[in-house]
């Protein structure tokens, strides 16, 4: 099975099953020297773990603790690779029995048979959201690396079920209901979500990423731009449907006079999102995700089983309303991969 590797010069390798024994990791390319523990890695798990979504979250409970088996000694970093393992002790299989020869609307049930000839039903394998988990912890250790250079990445939602948010304070997102960047949101979010949990429904929503303190000439000028980098980087996350990076669609109902960024100091605007021409040019990268609803609802869909024969299909088990906030972590640790990978490379070139 390919695909299971990100980055060039920080690489990530991820394994692993929803309802397997454990998932994990393994990191190449992380500088020696880098104060590493799995105390900090634990601490960014802590927001995507199973249970900690709030009115949107699922009702599976997992510690998801982390356990470095490799790559660190006397709290650094040794330069070699890094392994992590984090267990899955809350699985409920049987939950999938009644259903496991039906395909799933929404789901990649029928595209993993097309592939494979074969499907794990329990969750949906390597296509279940749980194995972002092993992102977030290298997105961990990315951002250990990068914090000695000054780059810092902040992830908040802007948007859940249709309804905006203000920027207001973005500093204070993490610790908030839905990672909302304005309290003024929470109690509509709310609101909407208790709306779809009564329908048996869900939610999709828009993640806003921002970089600040990258430097100027990340990214190739043709074929790994950064914001291409970027935007397969979030693409690759299962539930993104849409990458915005700067204005993104906004631009294209602009004009050239209105979009171009004036080259002035201190900065007027950043509609560029921090790149021109596939590089970076030092103002903050600035990405939006847009995240589909969950496929996974208690409301029947139409849909046929494994033989090609119609039928009916009411998804059970425990599952997340809306991706929001849980996908808000796997969002800022796929920019903060990407972000090291090009930081490694451009050192190479210019030290």
């Amino acid at each position: 099975m390919g695909g299971n590797t990100f980055g060039t010069a920080f690489r990530l390798t991820t394994y692993g099953e929803s309802h397997g024994p454990a998932l994990g990791g393994v990191i190449d390319g992380c500088l020696p020297g880098v104060a590493l523990s799995e105390a900090l890695i634990q601490r960014d798990l802590d927001r995507r773990r199973p249970g900690s979504g709030g009115l949107t979250g699922t009702a599976r409970k997992e510690a998801d603790a982390v356990r470095l088996l490799s790559g660190v000694f006397e709290g650094e970093t040794t330069g070699t690779p890094i392994a992590f393992l984090i267990e899955n002790t809350d699985q409920r299989s049987r939950d999938y029995e009644a259903a496991k020869n039906l395909l799933r609307p929404g789901h990649a049930d029928g595209t993993y048979l097309a592939k494979y000839g074969r499907r794990d039903y329990r969750g949906g394998g390597r296509a279940s959201a749980r194995e972002t988990a092993a992102r977030v912890a290298g997105g961990a250790v990315a951002a250990a690396m990068l914090a000695g250079c000054g780059i810092a990445v902040a992830a908040y939602t802007v948007e859940l079920g249709g309804i905006p948010a203000a920027v207001t304070d973005a500093a204070g997102a993490a610790d908030r209901p839905f990672c909302a960047p304005d309290p003024a949101v929470i109690p509509l979010w709310e609101a909407r979500a208790r709306e779809a949990m009564a329908d048996g429904d869900s939610l999709g929503g828009i993640v806003e990423v921002v970089a600040t303190g990258v430097p100027a000439g990340l990214g190739e000028p043709v074929f790994d731009k950064l914001d291409a980098r970027l935007a397969y980087a979030l693409m690759g996350i299962g539930a993104v449907k849409g990458v915005e990076i700067g204005s993104g669609f906004a631009a294209a109902r602009a004009t050239g006079a209105t979009n171009n960024d004036p080259i002035v100091l201190p900065p007027e605007s950043n509609h560029a999102g921090g790149i021109l021409g596939g590089i970076s040019n030092g103002q903050p990268v600035v990405a939006r995700a847009a995240v589909k609803p969950i496929p996974s609802i208690a409301v029947p869909q139409r849909t046929m089983d494994i033989a090609g024969h119609p039928a009916e299909i009411v998804v059970g088990g425990r599952h997340d309303r809306s991706a929001i906030p849980r996908v808000v972590p796997v969002v800022r640790a796929m920019v903060l991969l990407v972000l090291a990978d090009l930081w490694l490379s451009q050192r190479a070139i210019r030290g």
